[in-house]
């Protein structure tokens, strides 16, 4: 629901979106309390922490990292990091997005064992959840069982000693690759109707305010929205809804015949 002034809906700033996010406190296998380990293809993720206690663990091209995470810590990572986010006791983030819309599409890509990944209809098996209208409890179930498989995966990148095994990320950044390969032009068309479009709009007020003009100020409004919730791979999510963006199913290529609607995570209903 929305209450917004009179006129067109302003853009959210910067074509971004914004999540509150419980991280999950139910405990892996491996013993760590925490989310679904996962790399975005495009998009930078920023966590600024609210309550509770934590870390994200990462892996990266440079190696494996922890950073500890406590109420007004802000850490962010770049497309290609595998993050983890850790619970330690409460941890609550807000989560700021780039590329509002494109998460939502299939950005993401979890860390299943390499079989999985090599496989596009066995890894949209292992990321579908139950619908909106399934109960809780089976949602909650089916998230910690993709969460707790790609902890497994996520543990392959290491060697037993804790080293990097850069042929496994290699491999891992590859099938990524090929698994988002045939939605990429749909994430341009959504990406250019989106936040190139607000960026554009942003050079033309530069250029507006540098002949000395300013009508563009008369346009200014407000909006507002609610969160709506959802179980994400990271914990339960209230999303900020930013805009009116084109819901494309992460699980179907650019040129599926349709769409089914997906939830703010991203899951199909």
């Amino acid at each position: 629901m929305t209450t917004d002034a009179p006129g067109p809906r302003p853009d959210f700033p910067g074509g971004t979106s914004v999540s509150a996010l419980d991280v999950y406190d139910g405990v892996a296998p491996d013993g760590l309390a925490g989310g679904t380990p996962h790399l975005h293809t495009v998009s930078s993720e920023a966590y600024v922490v609210v309550a509770g206690t934590g870390a994200v663990q990462t892996i990266d091209a440079s190696g494996f990292r922890e950073t500890p995470l406590a109420p007004g810590d802000v850490v962010w990572f770049s497309p290609g990091v595998i993050h983890r986010a850790i619970n330690r006791g409460g941890l609550s983030v807000r989560v700021v997005m780039q590329n509002a819309g494109l998460p939502e599409a299939g950005d993401a890509v979890m860390t299943f064992p390499d079989e999985v990944l090599a496989d596009a209809e066995r890894y949209a098996d292992a990321a579908a959840l139950p619908g909106a209208n399934a109960p809780e409890a089976d949602r909650l179930a089916a998230a910690m069982r993709r969460r707790d498989l790609a902890v497994a995966g996520f543990a392959a990148l290491r060697s037993p000693a804790g080293d990097l095994d850069a042929e496994a990320l290699r491999r891992l950044y590859a099938r990524a690759g090929a698994l988002v390969a045939p939605r990429a032009a749909s994430w341009r068309a959504l990406w250019e109707a989106s936040v190139a479009r607000i960026a554009a709009a942003t050079d033309a007020q530069l250029a507006a305010l540098a002949a000395g003009e300013s009508a563009h100020l008369a346009e200014g409004r407000v909006a507002s929205a609610r969160a709506e919730p959802a179980f994400g791979m990271c914990g339960r999510l209230r999303r900020f809804e930013p805009a009116a963006l084109v819901r494309l199913d992460p699980l179907a290529g650019a040129d599926a015949p349709e769409t089914r609607r997906v939830d703010p995570e991203g899951n199909p209903e």
